[in-house]
């Protein structure tokens, strides 16, 4: 018997051993054999029906969704196929329910809780009594129908709600067959897929790239108190997060230069934020930590700024970007070298930080004219209204910068500037260029130390060798002064942040 050890005896397996033990010699061994013959047929039987195991059918097709905007509620089923009466149901659920219709109903449309209330208006409700209904926000259960009779001091629950409506209780989720349900990013509920920092629904962040930096100031701005652009963030970026922790104040312009947060002197309350397509939470704690989060993907252009009042221990920004868009807003470009890299430390005009610890300062010498400069005569002045309206649309470049070095390079001159702020450009600028001079008669002339407003065109050569900001004779150039930055606010809708092409 040790052979069936795991299988129950029938009753009349269990007599015939009884029978055995008791009387040893009552039972033939014959009869012992077809008991044991007949057991043996029973187990085949058995195992050969365990091969058949119950399955699930195909899905059937989606139902109709239970609204037309807004986020509805669609569902189908399946068939459990039964082969196996003792194999047990089918595991899982024969109903799956995802979201449909979620594109935004229009202004002005009613709430769909509160349409659900208005189609119990008129209709008798107790003792023949008829009512008019509103949304009652004080129901036990967040997926019941809970109306307000209006004018009157009482509510009515009138069943369930909708499959598709918003629940109340927790933002994000819907009521679904009686329950608060959140989709997964395939919109189905009950999924485990989510989206990676790509943006992509179960994906495994292999399609967008990460890049993080922590930009730091001197501690004394070298005299600025205001406004200083930490970074540009490129558009199509993803879950970007900027933190700082110190007496400053993070600002935000978007592609077109205008302020969203925190601009124009004048500190924005946190919360949530419209901006580039997406939202943006603004945070602020009661001491000094603040932050930016953005979900994405951006639409456009977005520009960190910093408010200095302060010294900065260190703004870190971070976000995710497509591999084309990466390796134009961070790969080294072989048109325009030498540059310097989103390494450099802005305001730190003698010092390069790389990503380690340690430093190397330069000591920047007076450049040095040739002996011989030929014939160079007296440099025109591009000043005025309509250059400056003229000049902001159709130039590639317009920004402030700060001249750190000018160098003679044959017949051209060299300098090497530090860009303070953006206010449009058309190609993507590091916090470090270098623009080119087609002379040596300093025209137009740039000091050393100082800051200047610049109106720059690109120049490539016909090679393709060369991708050169280009400082030309007629370009506009302004000392910096804070009522020159007020003229050139104006003119962001004047062409838009991109402007034309020339």
């Amino acid at each position: 018997m040790q052979k069936s050890n795991n299988r129950k005896l029938s009753l009349c397996q269990t007599l015939n051993l009884i029978t055995v033990l008791l009387s040893p010699g009552c039972l033939s061994s014959k009869h012992f054999q077809s008991s044991r013959k007949a057991e043996g047929v029973e187990g085949t039987q058995m195992q050969s029906q365990l091969h058949f195991i119950n399955e699930w059918a195909s899905w059937g097709g989606w139902s109709v969704c239970s609204r037309s905007c807004g986020g509805g509620a669609s569902v189908r089923t399946r068939t459990c196929i039964t082969r196996n009466l003792v194999g047990g149901p089918c595991p899982g659920d024969t109903r799956q329910y995802k979201i449909c219709n979620t594109k935004e109903c229009e202004v002005g449309s009613v709430d769909f809780r509160e349409l659900q209330c208005k189609a119990f208006n008129d209709r008798p409700l107790v003792a023949g009594n008829r009512y008019h209904w509103m949304t009652f926000h004080g129901g036990s259960d967040p997926c019941e129908l809970s109306c307000l009779a209006i004018g009157h001091n009482f509510y009515y629950n009138f069943g369930r709600v909708l499959d598709g409506t918003p629940c109340q209780s927790e933002q994000g989720t819907v009521c679904v067959n009686r329950k608060c349900n959140r989709p997964g990013c395939d919109l189905i509920f009950g999924s485990q897929q989510r989206e990676d920092a790509c943006m992509v629904c179960g994906g495994h962040n292999s399609t967008c790239l990460y890049h993080r930096n922590v930009y730091h100031s001197n501690g004394q701005n070298n005299g600025l108190f205001g406004y200083s652009e930490v970074t540009m963030i490129p558009a199509g970026a993803t879950h970007i997060k900027v933190t700082d922790n110190s007496n400053n104040y993070l600002a935000l312009q978007n592609g077109r230069s205008q302020f969203v947060i925190n601009g124009n002197w004048k500190i924005s309350v946190p919360g949530e934020y419209s901006v580039a397509g997406t939202k943006l939470l603004y945070r602020r704690s009661a001491d000094t930590w603040e932050s930016f989060e953005v979900s994405g993907p951006t639409q456009e252009d977005l520009h960190i700024m910093v408010l200095s009042t302060d010294k900065n221990s260190g703004i870190e920004y971070e976000y995710w970007l497509p591999p084309d868009s990466y390796a134009l807003h961070h790969g080294r470009s072989q048109l325009r070298l030498p540059q310097h890299t989103d390494n450099y430390l802005p305001f730190e005009p003698s010092t390069i930080s790389s990503t380690t610890t340690t430093t190397t300062t330069t000591t920047h010498q007076p450049a040095v004219k040739p002996p011989f400069w030929g014939h160079c005569g007296k440099c025109r002045r591009v000043r005025g209204k309509g250059e400056r309206h003229r000049q902001y649309c159709q130039k590639d470049f317009v920004f402030r910068a700060k001249v750190l070095e000018k160098v003679y390079h044959g017949q051209e001159t060299r300098f090497d500037v530090q860009i303070i702020h953006t206010y449009r450009n058309r190609y993507r600028m590091e916090h470090r260029e270098f623009l080119w001079a087609p002379n040596k008669c300093d025209c137009p002339y740039l000091e050393v130390g100082h800051q200047y407003i610049l109106m720059l065109r690109r120049h490539i050569n016909y090679e393709r060798t060369l991708n050169r900001i280009l400082l030309d004779e007629d370009s506009y150039v302004q000392p910096y002064r804070a009522r020159e930055d007020s003229l050139l606010r104006p003119l962001e809708g004047l062409c838009g942040n991109r402007g034309t092409r020339t």
